[in-house]
């Protein structure tokens, strides 16, 4: 019947330990979660034991179970909760959506604080460094001015996007979270127009992520002013601005296909399969017939022919490189230590030197395996 009915996977289980050190006092409360781990241990090891019969399902489950019941409600059977309701979270897969990736606010702001670094240390470089080389950068090449801009504009977009995904979650503002996309989307557009010299041979497949992130933000923006737009009774004005968010979404669409088609350096990722992309489909969509139903029902209103202009400045989370410096020289280093290297000693034919056939072989990056994903959530 393996072939015959529909099945949806099996649902997996973080590990639960149930050492709670300190608070079982004494045996006996150390023996009830002695019980729970191994009897919670082996109900799960039932799941996929292909000699379990139903018997010996219910046996375990109950086993578990009973254990389990006086961390939830009340021993004297009254409407209360246990007083260990509270100690212990459980985590699980989703069936239909496969693990959900859950970021807590301090690896959030992990991410965020590194993606600044990131663009500090890339300006720092940029500033202080890079002139002082005694062989210019050749065009094109990683430490030409273009490039070493690009990285820091692109590093500081990525991190806004972080911004922008928490004041989601969090129910901020339209119009504020309206403004950072538009910031944003300002920021991948730049870091795109800053490679649009380079040779398309190079370029091309990292300036159509720019684009379509241009293209995908931009789409957000006009969303949710639409919704600042329809807050402030002018219903007409947010349909243009949400069908102005529908036609941008069209071309991230668009624009993720020709991304994954388009040949170029670094690993193709899939921003299209990622659920942050289609929930924006999603809220345009329905964002847009209420917009309709409304004006059809209560506003009447005429809906302008041209787009409404984004003129939108962040005043909150915008995102600027964190200052880079290199750490002081070691104290090791005296000029007694420096004496001590005699360049006159340099032999001619310097071995040190590399030689123009020898290849420089890539770095093998390890292979991460992403999880299916159904978005990102930060609490």
């Amino acid at each position: 019947m393996t072939h015959w009915f529909h099945r949806n996977p099996l649902k997996a289980t973080a590990l639960v330990s149930f050492n709670y050190y300190g608070v079982a006092a004494g045996p006996p409360a150390s023996k009830i979660c002695n019980d729970l781990r191994s009897s919670r241990a082996h109900l799960l090891e039932l799941f996929t034991d292909l000699s379990c019969n139903p018997e010996m399902m219910k046996n375990a489950a109950d086993s578990y179970f009973s254990l389990l019941q006086g961390f939830i409600n009340s021993l004297d059977e009254s409407t209360q909760e246990s007083k260990l309701r509270y100690i212990q979270n459980f985590k699980w897969t989703d069936t239909l959506q496969g693990q959900v990736p859950s970021i807590t606010e301090d690896e959030a702001k992990e991410v965020h604080r590194s993606l600044k670094i990131a663009a500090g240390i890339f300006k720092h470089l940029k500033e202080s460094h890079i002139p002082k080389l005694i062989t210019p950068a050749e065009k094109g090449r990683d430490l030409e001015a273009r490039l070493i801009e690009a990285y820091i504009i692109q590093c500081q977009a990525e991190a806004q996007e972080v911004t922008i995904a928490r004041a989601i979650e969090l129910k901020h503002a339209p119009g504020l979270i309206a403004a950072l996309a538009c910031e944003t989307a300002s920021f991948y557009q730049k870091a795109d127009h800053t490679l649009s010299s380079l040779e398309p041979a190079y370029s091309a497949k990292w300036r159509k992520y720019l684009h379509l992130k241009m293209c995908f933000y931009t789409a957000y923006a006009y969303c949710y002013h639409g919704q600042t737009l329809l807050a402030s009774d002018k219903c007409g004005e947010a349909i243009r601005s949400l069908q102005e968010a529908e036609k941008f979404y069209a071309k991230a669409e668009a624009l993720c296909k020709e991304y994954g088609e388009t040949k170029g350096p670094g690993p193709t990722v899939k921003p299209s399969g990622h659920l942050f992309f289609r929930k924006l489909g999603n809220l345009v969509k329905n964002t847009l017939e209420k917009c309709q139903r409304e004006n059809g029902f209560i506003y009447f209103q005429k809906i302008p022919s041209e787009a409404p202009q984004l003129e939108l400045k962040a005043n909150y989370g915008l995102v600027e490189p964190v200052p880079f410096e290199f750490p002081p020289v070691s104290a090791h280093w005296t000029p007694e230590t420096l004496a001590t290297f005699d360049l006159t000693k340099r032999p001619k034919d310097d071995s040190t030197k590399p030689k123009p056939e020898e290849e420089v072989k890539p770095v093998k990056e390890p292979d991460i395996k992403p999880q299916k994903d159904t978005g990102c959530s930060i609490s």
